[in-house]
């Protein structure tokens, strides 16, 4: 009985020597695991390996591993006998994704072993599946941290650059684009007929008009013209009386460029008169003349024999381009409020605003050519008052239009225009002293002379003849003057003759040369 007892106790031991060098060599294997593993967590593709490592190192490696493990414990210790061949203890060989580690397993070693060894692998093997998870997580959260705050940063940063960018547009302006058809080397230069000009002026103001009655005298209005019927209406009279053919051009004018262009052709070849025509355009009138004939100048060089430019945006407006340039502060609500009362109060286009800008002014003049070599031009500009008692005038009385009043329609044209009329109603506006702010905002912000709309540098036509009065003169005086009379001076009507005896003279030198 005492030798048997000392053989047992001798064959317990020797089982948990045996159960602890394999803890041993399974605790040596597990660390190394995690040096690499800590190893490889400081690399920069670091996600793709947790990755790949969690699901196939972790999901079937570590698994393998807990089943070589047992499997090993449960045959070394089903033997009871030592090996005959060896005369020693057997040797396992198990392989789990890592280097060959030996296991001594001795053959007296009992069931317990075998237990206590397949219930301690798969407690440690879940134990490090959620340490990597947890470390997954950890990790998964600070890199998700960090890229927010980076996008957040480079957001922000963006939004900086892009404000700053339409601060900075929007304070330079027009300031490069005034004044660009001067600084191209291919375009002819202009010259000074302002001494001329003022010549025959003062002769019309004593009674010498010199303007022959061998030309139809088409003059064509400017910008929301259809809303003003006083329009060079008293120039038409002026020049009726003097027995001249004088027509107003009816087109819309809160149209684009080139629909104007085409309407301007059909209304000159429509002309049932046998004689040439001399065009006056003011404001945007002149550029819509100007492009009929750079357009369709083949089907127009016959019936066209002069074209005067009165104060035309020519190369274009810093207004229009300072409301509706892109990129800059506000300019889609700027843009917004342009359509509505363009296109919804007005019922026009708002292209028509847009053809006035440099941009368009700059794709539209190098694309159609203006044949100054074949025709006389004369290029009309002002300045306008910027005197303070003119900017607390008020003046003028402009016609606004009810079109949504259902009034009834009659047969004949006279009770007709009695009922359009009725729709009209006075609207005093300060012409005057708009025109005046607006001169001294540009004179203050750009330093360039302008009647309030245009400047002096943008209405000089390449190749035309520049004519300078001598006096302040805004925008819209040469529509409206004629209605305030005085005696002293020059009005609207007189001026538009002079210019256009000006033309004629300009057109008998071509045609002598």
């Amino acid at each position: 009985m005492n030798t048997s007892l000392v053989v047992d106790s001798l064959e317990f031991f020797s089982s948990m020597d045996d159960i602890f060098d394999r803890l041993l060599i399974l605790g040596s294997y597990i660390g190394h695991r995690f040096i690499q593993f800590v190893e490889d967590l400081a690399h920069r593709e670091f996600d793709r390996y947790l990755e790949e490592l969690v699901r196939i190192s972790a999901g079937h490696q570590l698994k393998s591993l807990r089943h070589g493990i047992c499997k090993s414990f449960s045959e070394c210790s089903s033997s009871s006998k030592p090996s005959i061949s060896d005369g020693g203890p057997e040797i396992c060989e198990t392989r789990a994704s890592g280097p060959r580690h030996e296991l001594l397993v001795d053959p007296t070693s009992e069931i317990v072993g075998t237990t206590c060894s397949q219930a301690a692998a798969p407690f440690i093997c879940k134990g490090l599946m959620l340490s990597l998870s947890g470390l997954q997580f950890a990790w998964r959260l600070a890199m998700s941290c960090w890229r927010s705050s980076i996008l957040y940063v480079r957001s922000a940063h963006l939004q900086i650059c892009s404000v700053a960018s339409r601060v900075q547009r929007t304070l330079r302006g027009s300031s490069d684009d005034i004044g660009w058809l001067q600084r191209i080397p291919s375009m002819p230069s202009v010259d000074d007929g302002t001494e001329r000009f003022l010549e025959l002026l003062a002769g019309i103001r004593k009674g010498k008009h010199e303007l022959p009655d061998s030309f139809v005298y088409l003059l064509i209005p400017g910008l929301f013209s259809n809303h003003s019927p006083l329009y060079f209406i008293g120039t038409k009279r002026f020049f009726s009386k003097m027995g001249l053919a004088c027509h107003i051009a009816k087109i819309h004018s809160e149209v684009s460029v080139e629909h104007n262009a085409w309407e301007l052709k059909q209304y000159i070849e429509e002309l049932k008169q046998y004689k040439r025509v001399m065009l006056l355009g003011h404001s945007k009138g002149g550029v819509d003349a100007a492009a009929a004939l750079s357009i369709y100048w083949n089907d127009l060089k016959n019936k066209v024999a002069g074209l005067a430019l009165v104060q035309c945006p020519y190369g274009g407006t810093p207004l229009a381009s300072d409301i509706l340039r892109e990129g800059q502060v506000a300019d889609k609500e700027a843009r917004r409020i342009m359509e509505f009362i363009i296109c919804k109060l007005i019922k026009g286009d708002i292209r028509a605003l847009e053809d006035l800008t440099y941009d368009k002014r700059k794709e539209f003049i190098l694309k159609y050519k203006l044949p100054a070599e074949e025709i006389p031009l004369i290029s009309f500009h002002s300045e306008a008052s910027i005197a303070p008692g003119v900017l607390a005038t008020m003046t003028h009385i402009a016609h606004a239009e009810l079109p949504w009043l259902p009034l009834p329609r009659f047969d004949n044209e006279e009770s007709d225009n009695i009922v359009q009329a009725s729709r009209q109603f006075p609207v005093v506006i300060p012409l005057s002293a708009a025109m005046a702010v607006s001169a001294l905002h540009l004179q203050l912000r750009y330093g360039e002379k302008s009647d309030g709309l245009v400047t002096c540098r943008d209405a000089e036509v390449p190749g035309s003849v520049v004519v300078k009065p001598d006096r302040k003169l805004d925008h819209v005086w040469m529509v409206y003057s004629s209605r305030k009379k005085n005696t002293s001076e020059a009005d609207a009507s007189e001026m538009c003759e002079a210019i256009l005896t000006l033309l004629v003279e300009l057109g008998r030198g071509k045609a002598l040369n």
